[in-house]
């Protein structure tokens, strides 16, 4: 049986925590940060969680990760 290859999309957007869940950067914090309010700025920091309907899809995407 061949290895499964990993989708090039998902590997750049989405890596797996400790625990096993797939976490993801948040967008919004690239360009015109002057009109953001830092509220907004430090909820943008922390990463997201996927929720748990999608992270089965996701991790066969990413099968080695």
């Amino acid at each position: 049986m061949p290895k499964m290859k990993t989708h090039s999309g998902t590997k750049k957007r989405f890596r797996l925590t400790g625990s096993g869940k797939v976490a993801y950067q948040k967008s919004g914090r690239r360009h015109i940060l002057v009109h953001k309010s830092s509220k907004r700025m430090r909820r943008l920091r922390s990463t997201g969680i996927v929720s748990p309907q999608f992270e089965a899809r996701l991790k066969k995407l990413i099968p080695y990760a």
